[in-house]
């Protein structure tokens, strides 16, 4: 493992007194051929004051984490957690429910059983070069399999929801005894804490790279359940003309797979890819509610009418559900919203007005947003293709770009203080026209502020405006 020499320097100082390890995430990360800034080191044949006294001189260190035996040391620009191996046992409910006791005599074998999976309980010996692996997690690696370490996994709920995002990130099957196990405990997930269950959704919809994993865990678990908007989609039911992949929860699955598939998805940026993956996963949460069947073009189908719109009030009790910070419900809720606007009306250009309006009514996602939402929905849909739509939502985006309302909505152009600087006192009938002005700005009366003063100047003169009883000065 190439490591940074400063970290080598500390390990090799740590050999002298006892036996350092890399373990969990770091190792797993260098298996798999990915890069890592974190490093998690536990040294056994050591006491906490020893390992303290060895690293004090390589940088400052935070003993927080001494009554487990962990020690935080700053190494450049980063920050390296060393511990020393540890028992747990159960002591109450939930996942803050361990009595935690630092044991330097731990072997190999004992440390590694204790943590969550056998990919996460490898550990990498910097001095012999070498693997350690006594539960066979480098073959669960391989076979890209998640599997838990041993039966303390019961113990621990949020391992549950640990497995939904590992294995959304990593592209990883849940072992079937595992999924076993994990249904055995599905009525603890009451005593997990709001925000730790939103820790794992959050890696979830930043870090996944086949997010349907995450959802088939959920299923295989019996945790789904948990998450009621996302088990409705489960046996409702899709045209097959329309959706030859099945039924909703199938297709939510195949639109997730196909938005981390886009071109654009790597350069998106961690806050916006929550978002996305969350308007994603929530498009059709209105269609278990609305879906009918009923008649279309003298053919009996299954239809979904307004199951946008009915959507919306289900994505924000999802996002309360998991904790979700309050910022992200509107942009997730307008785009839930919105998703299939590039089918009501648009087989024309889209008119300036449509795509101002459009930008104000998403405000704060954006339209550049919604076409990766409406694209991940065309393409979840294998083996049908549709190349109509994808051209639909390509003109889309051209117009806002052309408008250069692509990344971000239109801002008035006239406010309360230009009323103010033509000489009226504030007035509850600012209001009102400034309503007016922006609505006459949307609709295209004027697009730069000379013209907007030049409207508003013919707007004061209007007497049902209410600002002649405020008078100038």
């Amino acid at each position: 493992m190439q490591l940074p020499e400063n970290l080598r320097a500390v390990l090799e100082a740590l050999r002298r007194a006892g036996r350092p390890r890399l373990v969990g995430g770091c190792v797993r990360d260098w298996l798999l051929g990915l890069s890592t800034k974190d490093y998690d080191i536990e040294v056994a044949g050591i006491d906490f004051e020893t390992m303290h006294r060895v690293l004090a001189p390589f940088g400052a260190t935070d003993v927080v984490g001494r009554s487990f035996g962990v020690i935080k040391l700053r190494l450049g620009d980063r920050e390296v957690d060393f511990s020393l191996p540890r028992r747990e046992s159960k002591t109450g409910a939930g996942h803050r429910g361990f009595a935690v006791a630092p044991d330097p005599t731990l072997s190999d074998a004992e440390a590694a059983a204790r943590r969550d999976f056998t990919l996460n309980a490898i550990a990498y010996d910097p001095v012999s070069d070498r693997l350690i692996d006594p539960l066979g997690g480098q073959a669960d690696l391989q076979a890209r399999r998640l599997r838990h370490a041993g039966p303390g996994f019961a113990d621990d709920p949020l391992r549950v929801l640990r497995a939904f995002q590992l294995a959304a990130r990593f592209d990883l099957q849940l072992a079937p005894e595992t999924a076993t196990l994990a249904r055995s405990i599905a009525d603890t997930f009451v005593e997990l804490p709001v925000e730790r269950i939103w820790g794992e959704w959050e890696k979830w919809a930043g870090r996944a790279v086949r997010p349907s994993r995450g959802l088939a865990v959920l299923e295989e678990s019996g945790w789904l359940r948990h998450f009621p908007e996302i088990a409705a989609l489960r046996g409702t039911p899709q045209e097959p003309e329309w959706h030859p992949e099945g039924d909703v929860f199938t297709h939510t699955q195949h639109c997730l797979d196909a938005l981390t598939g886009l071109p654009e998805w790597p350069a998106v940026e961690a806050p916006r890819r929550r978002q996305l993956m969350l308007g994603v996963l929530a498009h059709d949460f209105g269609k278990p509610a609305t879906t009918e069947r009923a008649e279309r073009r003298g053919v009996l189908r299954w239809t979904s009418p307004g199951h946008e719109s009915a959507g919306g009030p289900l994505a924000e009790s999802f996002l309360r559900r998991i904790g979700a910070p309050l910022e992200l419900t509107a942009p997730v809720v307008a785009l839930v919203i919105s998703h299939l606007v590039h089918h009501h009306g648009a087989k024309a250009d889209y008119s300036d007005s449509q795509v101002r309006r459009l930008a104000r009514k998403l405000d704060p996602a954006t339209i550049d947003d919604l076409a990766l939402v409406m694209t991940a929905d065309s393409l979840g849909r294998p083996p049908l293709r549709s190349p109509e739509t994808l051209e639909l939502i390509g003109r889309l985006k051209a117009r806002a770009a052309a408008l250069a309302l692509a990344k971000a909505a239109p801002r008035p152009l006239l406010q309360g203080r230009d009323l103010l600087a033509l000489g009226f006192k504030p007035s509850p009938a600012f209001g009102p026209l400034l309503n007016r002005a922006f609505e006459a700005q949307l609709d295209g009366a004027f697009s730069d502020p000379s013209a907007a003063q030049a409207w508003l100047e013919r707007a004061v003169q209007d007497p049902d405006t209410g600002l002649g009883r405020c008078g100038r000065p």
